[in-house]
């Protein structure tokens, strides 16, 4: 594994001298742009693999993306190189539909201390919840950023992570595709988590888990989505959907349309630059 074929993947090529705030936004911000957030392998037929190697190479070399416990493994990887003092946290997603986050640690993220200050870095959560710079690991403060402002709460030794939400402006013809029903609470609860320290084989068992368990929704649906310099692309099913972040103030501008089979590996490969190399089965 070489930092500079990292660099290469991730189109990065500024200096990177000091493991400072500036260098780990940057970093981090090239990493969510050139690597999709994606379960694809578990609907080709793959096996998602947990070891570093396997992940650097499916995600390097093969230009794919990964889910949440690849993508952050390999950030946590790269970071250290650098020099960065980061540690892998768990934490608990929360489940819109049972109202309540879930009982298992079902997620991984990064703390990052930079000068006495720790951040929070999640390269892993995909969609419209993605964070796009790292987070202050402050309570009650509002941290706005492109997507939408994000907010963490600290109580008795838990913290939480929320985003506020903004307004969607949906184009008439998108209407009748729109999936689930319209949620009009503003804020969205993200997840939980402490600030255990954790080790990657702390997932071994979620990571085979979630590939097998038939009720979760990475088995059920087809995920891909990734962020551009305004916007979020994603992939479900056969759902590609656009949402272009502050198309007017405090609106964002949502495209939904429904691809055909065919028209599946070409937005793969022209939207998140994905070839992949056994048949997808949305």
């Amino acid at each position: 594994m070489n930092i500079q074929e990292y660099f290469g993947r991730i189109s990065y090529n500024k200096p990177h001298r000091d493991a400072d705030l500036q260098t780990l936004t940057a970093i981090f911000q090239h990493h969510i742009q050139t690597i999709p957030f994606e379960n694809l392998s578990m609907h080709c037929g793959e096996t998602i693999e947990l070891d570093l190697q396997s992940t650097y190479n499916k995600i390097v070399r093969k230009k794919r993306g990964g889910w949440c416990l690849e993508v952050n493994h390999l950030l946590f990887w790269a970071l250290q190189e650098l020099g960065y003092d980061v540690c892998i946290l768990g934490a608990n997603s929360y489940e819109p539909a049972e109202k309540g986050y879930t009982a298992e640690m079902n997620h991984i993220l990064l703390k990052v201390v930079i000068k006495g200050d720790s951040y929070i870095v999640d390269a892993g959560f995909g969609g419209a919840y993605q964070m796009w710079q790292p987070l202050m690991l402050v309570s009650g403060k509002d941290q706005p950023q492109v997507p939408g402002i994000f907010h963490l709460t600290e109580d008795n030794g838990t913290w939480y992570l929320e985003k506020v939400k903004r307004k969607h402006y949906i184009p008439e013809h998108c209407k009748s595709d729109l999936p689930g029903t319209p949620d009009t609470e503003n804020i969205r609860k993200i997840h939980r988590f402490t600030l255990e320290p954790r080790n990657i084989d702390d997932f071994q068992e979620l990571n085979t888990y979630l590939q097998v368990c038939p009720d979760n929704i990475l088995r059920k649906k087809s995920i891909c989505s990734l962020q551009t310099t305004d916007a979020m692309l994603a992939l479900v099913g056969w759902t590609f959907t656009e949402l272009k972040y502050n198309y007017t103030e405090d609106m964002d501008l949502v495209n939904i349309t429904t691809l055909t089979d065919e028209e599946i590996e070409k937005t793969l490969k022209d939207k998140f630059n994905i070839v992949l190399e056994n048949k997808l089965v949305p």
